[in-house]
């Protein structure tokens, strides 16, 4: 299983995305879910980002909304990044 780490920054961003769209934290929380058993599910469109973000990876929230991390080395740990909607955080 995947473990997922926060950083403050991070915190910071999550708190400001849950209040900006309270709509959607229940379905954050089934993806986070779903990403911590299998990060590639095909459900979350997981992929690798290219440019400026070469190193992150992201996933879908909504249609419209992306979480943005890294893994580690082994992967056996992802940094959560960025959240937002897929405009604002690429």
């Amino acid at each position: 299983m995947l473990e997922i780490v926060w950083d403050q920054g991070f915190k910071k961003t999550i708190r400001k995305w849950s209040k900006r769209y309270p709509e959607y934290t229940e379905i954050l929380e089934r993806q986070l879910e779903t990403f911590v058993k299998e990060p590639f599910h095909a459900s979350l469109k997981t992929h690798a980002l290219t440019g400026t973000l070469k190193e992150c990876w992201s996933f879908r929230i909504t249609y419209d909304h992306r979480l943005i991390f890294r893994f580690n080395e082994d992967r056996s740990k992802a940094i959560l990044v960025d959240i937002g909607k897929h405009d604002d955080v690429y």
